[in-house]
């Protein structure tokens, strides 16, 4: 048991130590501003991931966004969105992140964003990484490169080597009503989520490339008979067959590998490259842990975003658990906020002093929850310090 552990954690490790894992946020931030009230004073530390909800935040007007991730590919991926802001137009940036294709990526790149890079190891990320967006190769999109993006074109490539599967998938996304939705999603089910699929997406590695840890997985398997197929089979449900897919740029992105002007974040539409473009100067980035990003940075914040980082540490780092939240509570301004997502029903691993300090709004989190258009977490918690 104890060596299978090992091997998991290595595994784990070794990807995200190696690899850009989210080449796209896969929370919804229009949840999120819901549940955070963000203004001009807001002074906000987040988990970067993509970078994508950092800019939507900034729709907010709030003074600062501190963006702290331990993979320094993920602030890279920020880094190359803002300096496209900044000195590129709306037509590049949509190029790159709303097609996941750019023939002249590397041109534009060394002419116009790479003297905006505010740190040296992004620029030579993307010196080496460029070719994610020339089109070439069996991976097109600059959203079938990294980790997760990789998990998400071997699935696509198993659906469009099944006619039916195909066909059926793209009747479900191209559904204008919830009730069509779920006469396509019905028949596709039993077809997507065989055997085969239920196997792959226990398998550690794969689980692994999604970011998710052991942890997580163990969490989210003890919560259905049927492990975490079942947990798998609940979430799509619920996203496919009761929320509207019309706006679902998350689900949509994976399978087409690209998004639509109708249909993506907020980022990339054209009304807000202005407003954007004069505020994302107001985000910084920190390579290293929340704590290390605490310790080094004590202020008073008042909002923190953690993803779904509390899964993390639940399970195998309780003394990192406990001296994140310590810090959270001794950097927090009054009334500050603090968001996750877990896969778990209910956070019972929070340390008890965090109980004793947090007022969580389960219902605020509960209809949050409910109207999530990722569907792929058991919780959605705020609470107020």
């Amino acid at each position: 048991m104890g060596i299978s552990i090992n091997i998991n954690e290595k595994v784990f490790k070794q990807i995200h130590g190696n690899s850009l894992v989210y080449n796209a946020c896969w929370e919804d931030p229009r949840c999120d501003r819901n549940l955070l009230s963000i203004n001009d004073k807001s002074r906000i530390v987040m988990l970067t991931s993509a970078g994508c909800n950092a800019l939507d935040y900034l729709l907010d007007d709030p003074a600062e966004v501190h963006c702290v991730d331990i993979n320094p590919r993920q602030n890279a991926l920020l880094h190359l969105k803002t300096s496209l802001l900044e000195a590129g137009d709306h037509s590049d940036l949509f190029d790159f992140f709303g097609k996941g294709v750019s023939q002249q990526a590397a041109d534009i790149f060394q002419e116009r964003l790479r003297m905006n890079m505010p740190e040296e190891y992004s620029v030579l990320y993307w010196e080496r990484n460029m070719g994610f967006f020339n089109g070439k190769g069996l991976r097109k999109s600059f959203y079938w490169h990294g980790s997760s993006g990789t998990v998400a074109w071997i699935i696509r490539q198993w659906i469009m080597s099944r006619p039916e599967a195909a066909r059926l998938t793209y009747k479900l996304f191209e559904s204008k009503t919830i009730a069509e939705q779920e006469h396509w999603y019905d028949r596709l089910e039993p077809l997507f989520l065989n055997r085969f699929v239920q196997w792959l997406v226990r398998q550690h590695l794969i689980q692994s490339m999604l970011g998710v840890p052991k942890s997580q997985q163990y969490l989210a398997a003890t919560l259905f008979p049927d492990g975490l197929a079942g947990y798998i089979r609940q979430c799509l449900r619920h996203v496919f067959t009761r929320l509207p897919l019309t706006d679902n740029y998350f689900w949509k992105l994976y399978f087409f590998g690209h998004y639509t002007p109708e249909c993506c974040p907020n980022y990339l539409k054209p009304e807000h490259f202005g407003v954007l473009r004069e505020r994302c100067r107001r985000i910084d980035t920190y390579t290293g842990t929340l704590i290390d990003f605490l310790r080094n940075n004590p202020g008073s914040y008042t909002h923190f975003i953690l993803l779904d980082h509390q899964d993390w540490l639940a399970a195998r780092r309780r003394p990192a658990l406990d001296e994140e939240w310590k810090l959270i509570l001794e950097n927090a301004a009054p009334g500050a906020r603090v968001l996750f997502r877990t896969a778990a029903f209910h956070p019972d691993f929070l340390p008890g002093f965090v109980q004793q300090n947090v007022r969580f709004d389960s219902a605020a989190a509960a209809r949050s929850q409910a109207s999530d258009r990722v569907g792929t977490y058991a919780g959605t918690w705020v609470g107020e310090i």
